[in-house]
């Protein structure tokens, strides 16, 4: 054989190696991750074929699928679907799936290993294989006062359980009808897909997870209050400076004022109790300058901070900014400067400080059942972090009574049952009115429900929303639902 013949022979076998590896790669090792993929048209279809599992709210279903006179065999349906939207996501020909529908999409199709017994008997018996259904920790009464409490405000809403972690409301607005993305009429589906792109108020975006995150104003003092508590260095009495304005260290001109532009108490003096209270700017600003960047950072990642989180959508990781000078660690010490966060992650703050110290992960989805309703999987309560002692969780939680009690956070009381919370202001942009926030949990002593509220740009009150006026009630009211009879 000559040499040209040789070197020939040698390139086609490679070649036949290169296609026998890729197509084994292909077929065997990325497989999964393909047909995993939200937008792999092949399996989409494929999964028209049968009925998928229900997305169930307290026995009702908020999704579902009816049969279809098309070639697509079956019809998602979504049920009140701006009401649950922020949990069920999408399921979408063209688009994929969003939310519950892409984390639980292996149950829901019928795909997952754990159904593989029950699909082998459905095709022995001849039966019409179906998904899984997915019951939501949602309740749904608290969801539908969530809602109508919010309106048409922008913002957002999340209800915990502060000893299990479970979801109980998730609110996000403006919302939008997942039904227009399910639809069979692909120009339709596609026309009101780009709508909702050029929306200004990008209802696609969930406010609760992700998004643009907010800078957390005021209920950031929880944190720094549980840096120094923490420290050792100081208790719920211990004496701060309050004056009615601070100049900022390292700074020729530049002043951080209080709320009000008053003391916070005499002689320019108050307490740690009084200043989380009446949410004392300038002595929260003195306190993280003594306590420091690493202090705050640290205690800060104890309740979730930086974390990966999913619940099982993804969660975009609140943010504690590094390598602070003076003046904004002064300003992170309040929740301005670069601290930004998630409403999911507020209301974990919350539902640690309720639960002694101990944050639970937060989960969505209870339980998984076959058509059968027999049980496939349930989410069993765990811990996420240790973010303070018993003892100090203990203190914050009457120190947010007395927020409640008498302090900024009155509008969050309800008759008969000791609320503990926290207001917030948050600057986000020159010129721009202020977002507003309340958190907190219920009953005080025998937590039930931990929350957080944000109202983007003062809501219907404009410039002049607080989180007093404007999210208190709101948090009051979901939290009525849960603990009220």
């Amino acid at each position: 054989m000559n040499t040209p013949i040789r070197r020939l022979g040698l390139v086609v076998a490679a070649m036949f190696c290169a296609l026998l590896l890729a197509s084994t790669m292909i077929q065997f090792v990325q497989a999964k991750a393909l047909n995993d993929k939200p937008g792999n048209r092949r399996t989409m279809l494929a999964s028209y074929a049968k009925e998928r599992g229900s997305i169930i709210v307290d026995g009702r279903a908020v999704a579902d699928s009816q049969p279809s006179n098309d070639d697509y065999k079956w019809q998602r349906r979504y049920n009140q679907g701006p009401l649950y939207a922020a949990a069920t996501g999408y399921f979408s020909f063209i688009y994929g799936t969003s939310g519950v529908e892409r984390g639980y999409n292996a149950y829901l199709s019928g795909s997952s290993d754990k159904l593989f017994y029950r699909r082998l008997t459905d095709i022995l018996t001849g039966k019409t294989p179906q998904g899984a259904s997915v019951d939501l920790t949602i309740k749904a009464k608290v969801q539908q006062v969530a809602t109508q409490a919010l309106g048409k405000q922008k913002g957002a809403v999340v209800a915990l359980d502060p000893k299990t972690g479970a979801i109980l409301a998730l609110v996000t607005s403006p919302s939008y009808d997942p039904n227009l993305l399910a639809g069979h009429d692909m120009t339709k589906v596609q026309n009101n897909w780009n709508a909702l792109l050029k929306d200004p108020d990008n209802p696609l975006v969930n406010r609760t997870i992700g998004g643009n995150l907010y800078p957390p104003g005021s209920t950031f003092k929880l944190v720094t209050t549980a840096a120094a508590l923490q420290s050792g260095k100081y208790q719920p009495d211990s004496e701060l400076p309050g004056p009615a304005t601070m100049k900022l260290p390292g700074t020729s001109n530049t002043y951080l004022p209080t709320d009000d532009n008053r003391p916070c108490g005499p002689g320019d003096k108050t307490s740690l109790t009084r200043a989380l209270a009446v949410s004392c700017n300038t002595a929260y600003a003195s306190l993280g300058l003594d306590l420091g960047g690493n202090a705050l950072r640290d205690q800060a990642s104890k309740f979730g901070f930086g974390m990966d989180l999913s619940i099982p959508m993804s969660v975009t990781p609140s943010t504690f900014p590094s390598e602070l000078n003076q003046p904004q660690l002064a300003q992170s010490a309040i929740g301005q400067y670069d601290v930004r966060v998630t409403p999911l992650q507020v209301a974990m703050m919350s539902a640690g400080i309720a639960n002694g110290g101990k944050v639970m992960r937060p989960y969505l989805v209870q339980t998984v059942r076959d058509k059968n309703l027999d049980v496939i999987s349930t989410t069993d309560p765990s811990t996420f972090s240790q973010a303070v002692s018993s003892d100090v969780a203990s203190q914050l939680r009457d120190m947010m009574v007395g927020v409640v009690d008498n302090g900024t956070g009155t509008n969050a009381r309800i008759p008969g049952i000791q609320v503990a919370g926290k207001t917030g202001t948050a600057e986000h942009g020159k010129g721009k009115i202020q977002h507003v926030w309340f958190t907190g949990f219920a009953p005080a002593n025998d937590p039930k429900v931990a929350v957080a509220v944000i109202v983007e740009n003062g809501g219907t009150a404009g410039q002049e929303a607080s989180g007093a006026s404007v999210a208190a009630p709101i948090a009051k009211k979901v939290m009525e639902a849960v603990v009220s009879p």
